[in-house]
């Protein structure tokens, strides 16, 4: 029955967390956001008490519950390992305590360094997110336009069409290594990137040594078969010494079901006899009362002063004239989502889940490919715009990274602010009318004036520096940004018909600011 509860729960939870993480309408973040804000690392990095609380206290009363049901990553490992149907494909082996501890210890130095994404290359729900955002979201997003195009042959439109494009190659190859690496390991050996590699897995180990509910062997009922022991994907049965090592146990039921002589059982503390430890064992568990101590305080110092401190675009323009692509500006300073406070916070704090990513519905969010923030989300025009009445990325992040704020709160928000290149302008350039990026500015912070020295207007109409009245198609007007009112939204940058380099184009803010 509990193997029965927990693979229930399981499933149910993997299902609605990866919806989570393709959803592209916003619908799955209104119901299920807190599954993305009770995984522990963003929690902790948000400084979510009432989640912290929950991990901890269910991870001091059933053990390492948490990976085997809460966890995606975890969830998915075994997934892949029951796919290879085998039994009695696993044994015990003695755990790899350095490489833990170490692993642990760089991902500790991370948080506290603030360098983000570099313990997001291995904590879980990150892992999981970058998984899911570049593998099966593109998957998902196409099924949806398959589903599109029937529909509206048959005239509904349940279903609408949506963009899928390749927002960096270096996060899917990181995306695509990651999980095949993953998955050769839980094919292979079961839980060994929970139980070696994942931070997480570590420490709520060594807080489950002391769990009030363990799983336990009865000497009396035990005949040596083995069984519990080669089907434990978490190999920490070893049958030789009738124990169980307590901090790679997942609690996943294996062993209560494979045991045919009810030896196996799960009880409050385990049996006294297993519970003696021998000098080395206590000497061992000292030192991972230690480790365990060490860790929380590290990681809950860094977060608290954290805390404080489409398809491919048409190329035609009807048939009639070509279409130059967009090309990425060379930004002096980074735009990050409104709502991250400042370049700092949102590397500090962001663990390149990506899930503001795959949420943008404008396409203005991609990956960086900046080593100082690898993978982490940054603000670029191209594809779209950040439609000042848009505040998904906010609604979605878990680790607050990027902040919850109103539509409001998002208008009053400088990201950065336009600057003009004179030489690139069409009225410059061309010799003709433009004057989209005024029209088009949703904060109304660019002015037209003449181009020509010495035009002013005169009621409705334009005279020279001699007062003599010049036609209207003959005045060039050229923008003039007023900073103190652009949001940086980059409305004139996207929609700005200069190509491939747009003549006006946002300088994000070191820290944002507020009108």
């Amino acid at each position: 029955m509990l193997k029965k509860i927990r693979l229930t729960l399981a499933i149910v939870f993997w299902a609605l967390i990866t919806w989570l993480l393709v959803d592209f309408t916003g619908t799955a973040h209104a119901y299920l956001g807190w599954m993305a804000k009770i995984q522990f690392i963003p929690a902790l990095l948000a400084v979510n008490i009432g989640a912290l609380l929950f991990v901890l206290t269910l991870t001091l009363l059933l053990g390492r519950i948490y990976c085997s049901v809460i966890c995606p990553l975890g969830v998915m490992q075994d997934a892949i390992a029951w796919l290879r149907r085998k039994k009695n494909k696993y044994s015990y082996s003695p755990a790899k305590t350095t490489l833990r501890y170490t692993v642990l210890v760089v991902a500790c130095a991370a948080l506290a360094l603030g360098i983000g994404w570099l313990g997001g290359l291995i904590f879980p729900y990150s892992t999981y997110g970058r998984i899911v955002a570049n593998i099966v979201a593109p998957l998902y997003k196409l099924a949806n336009n398959g589903l599109a195009a029937i529909a509206e042959h048959y005239g509904s439109y349940a279903f609408y069409q949506v963009d899928v494009w390749l927002k960096s190659v270096a996060s899917l190859a990181v995306a695509l290594a990651t999980w095949a690496i993953i998955a050769v390991l839980a094919w292979r050996n079961g839980r060994t990137w929970c139980n070696t590699v994942c931070p997480v897995g570590t420490l709520l180990g060594l807080i489950s040594r002391h769990a009030y509910f363990k799983m336990d062997i009865d000497p009396d009922k035990c005949k040596n078969c083995r069984k519990c022991e080669r089907n434990c994907k978490a190999a920490c049965i070893d049958i030789s010494t009738l124990t169980i090592d307590h901090s790679r146990c997942v609690v996943c039921g294996n062993c209560l079901e494979d045991c045919k002589f009810g030896a196996m059982s799960f009880t409050a503390n385990g049996r006294p006899s297993a519970r003696t430890a021998t000098p080395e064992k206590a000497t061992e568990e000292g030192t991972s009362r230690r480790a365990a101590l060490t860790s929380i305080a590290l990681l809950a110092g860094s977060a608290i002063a954290k805390a404080q401190s489409k398809v491919e675009p048409k190329t035609t323009d009807g048939g009639l004239a070509d279409i130059t692509k967009k090309k990425k500006p060379v930004r002096e300073k980074l735009i990050t989502p409104p709502g991250s406070l400042s370049i700092r916070n949102l590397r500090t704090h962001c663990t390149a889940c990506q899930l503001c990513i795959d949420a943008c519905p404008n396409d203005v969010l991609r990956p960086s490919s900046s080593l100082d923030r690898f993978m982490q989300p940054e603000v670029s025009y191209e594809r779209g715009y950040c439609r000042p009445e848009c505040t998904r990325c906010s609604e979605v992040c878990p680790t607050s990274a990027i902040q919850p704020i109103t539509k409001e709160q998002r208008t009053a928000i400088q990201v950065g602010h336009a600057v003009w290149t004179r030489d690139l302008c069409v009225p410059v350039k061309d010799g003709k009318p433009c004057g989209l990026c005024a029209r088009k500015c949703p904060a109304q912070a660019i002015q037209m004036v003449p181009l020509q020295a010495g035009v002013h207007q005169d009621g409705w109409r334009w005279r020279d520096a001699d007062n003599n009245e010049i036609p209207r198609e003959k005045v060039l007007l050229i923008p003039v940004v007023n900073e103190e009112k652009c949001i940086g939204c980059g409305a004139c940058e996207n929609l700005c018909p200069s190509s491939p380099l747009s003549a006006i184009c946002v300088e994000g803010h070191e820290v944002h600011r507020e009108i």
